[in-house]
């Protein structure tokens, strides 16, 4: 099968979900039915599907990441020993686990193409990220703690693992107990990892975005609390501070640069 059969099968089998949307027509042009195809994967509820959808969308999103360029840790230079500082798609990135900032359902952004990194993760990873997320939630019994972390298989993603965390959503003024639970996060995801045996982490800017963690603060928190924990257990896990927007790209550089 092209890109465009698996796309158009993924499609009108999902469609065949959602009857209560019978008047969606299929767009002619690729990027219409790429936008279709994220829609319907985002609002599809957990639950298992046939083995012969799988295998085409795995073979779908690895073909769309492939073609988005995969970056491998080897392909980076340090900022510091162990850390690094990296901006792109953290889809795209190959090392063995990627830090995805959650909500306390814990079952990624149901919200159609929303521009947030767990829609990202959870669209490009595939509906089985979903469904194992829920499946520790189930089992959990209640929502996610803010500062905690779960860890999941990353399925079509280039990383071997997907770390969720539930960072603190600022209403109004930063106190010190979101200061608290932002350092958690960082931490709660480290000793996941490690207990995990992975060698390396790439977060991302946790808790910047739709929870309006003021970006400065939040990035001397990422590099203090990352920096602390490799000196006070002698890990040797390599780090890497994942940024998507220059403004994120512009504060580490200054802050690592000044460490």
């Amino acid at each position: 099968m092209t890109q465009q059969q698996r796309r158009l099968y993924l499609i009108q089998e999902l469609l065949k979900e959602q009857p209560q949307y019978p008047e969606i027509e299929i767009p002619q042009e690729e990027q219409g039915q790429k936008q279709l195809l994220r829609s319907l994967l985002n609002i599809r509820m957990p639950r298992p599907a046939g083995a012969e959808f799988l295998a085409v969308q795995d073979a779908y999103l690895q073909e769309e990441i492939r073609r988005k360029g995969i970056t491998r840790l080897e392909d980076l230079q340090p900022v510091q020993e162990g850390i690094y500082l990296w901006q792109g798609d953290i889809t795209t990135l190959a090392c063995d686990g990627i830090v995805n900032a959650a909500n306390s359902q814990m079952l990624g952004c149901f919200v159609p193409c929303h521009r947030c990194i767990d829609n990202a993760i959870h669209t490009f990873a595939g509906i089985q990220l979903r469904l194992a997320c829920a499946e520790l939630m189930k089992r959990q019994g209640r929502e996610e703690e803010t500062g905690k972390a779960k860890i999941t298989p990353a399925f079509n993603l280039p990383c071997r693992y997907v770390l969720h965390t539930v960072g603190p959503i600022v209403g109004g003024r930063l106190t010190q107990r979101d200061k608290d639970l932002l350092v958690s996060c960082y931490r709660s995801c480290l000793e996941l990892a490690e207990q995990n045996q992975l060698k390396s982490i790439a977060f991302c800017c946790i808790s910047t975005g739709e929870f309006h963690f003021p970006n400065e603060k939040a990035a001397e928190i990422a590099i203090e609390t990352v920096k602390g924990y490799r000196e006070d257990t002698n890990s040797k896990m390599e780090v890497i501070f994942n940024v998507f927007k220059e403004t994120d790209l512009n504060i580490y550089r200054k802050l690592l640069r000044a460490d």
